[in-house]
């Protein structure tokens, strides 16, 4: 619900609120035609998302081709949309641009820092990579975003452990 829609018992989608697109939009905007990489986690934020950049007429391909990313890295795409999973290791779009939008979280970390990873690493063409949370307050987004932040000390606590043993 917290993304402005569900699936109903028939997989149908059932249409709750735009605020989560309406603030997509201001980013989108804000970015001043510099390309957005917007991660989305439901099919039907997906297609929201596409509808709603059809309606405002910006350009957005959903990343999943070779052909999609060369595009994706050439600035040939103003939005560029990308699912988590299909978002792994090895996958190079820090050329393309420097902003990523999540609109819909993931719980799992290594899905969430993989896909920050895409932008965020070497050969990137900018100081800054800008990662944004489209989160609904008092939802489970909150939550979601927690969550993600205890994974991560969890896992920096156990790293530095490691190191600790091994004298590293």
């Amino acid at each position: 619900m917290a993304n402005g829609a569900v699936y109903s018992d028939d997989h149908k989608i059932i249409k709750l609120h735009d605020q989560k697109l309406d603030a997509l939009e201001d980013i989108i905007e804000a970015a001043n035609g510099e390309p957005v990489l917007v991660a989305y986690w439901f099919k039907h934020d997906l297609l929201r998302i596409q509808e709603r950049l059809n309606k405002l007429r910006v350009k957005s391909t959903v990343l999943k081709s070779e052909t999609d990313i060369h595009e994706w890295n050439k600035g040939n795409i103003t939005v560029g949309l990308l699912h988590p999973a299909s978002a792994g290791h090895g996958l190079n779009l820090q050329k393309g641009g420097h902003h990523l939008v999540w609109f819909g979280l993931t719980w799992s970390l290594e899905l969430y820092q993989q896909t920050n990873a895409r932008l965020w690493r070497q050969g990137q063409q900018s100081n800054t990579v800008i990662i944004q949370h489209i989160v609904t307050e008092g939802t489970i987004d909150d939550d979601v975003l927690k969550a993600l932040t205890a994974k991560d000390a969890q896992q920096s606590r156990l790293i530095e452990a490691v190191k600790a043993q091994v004298g590293g």
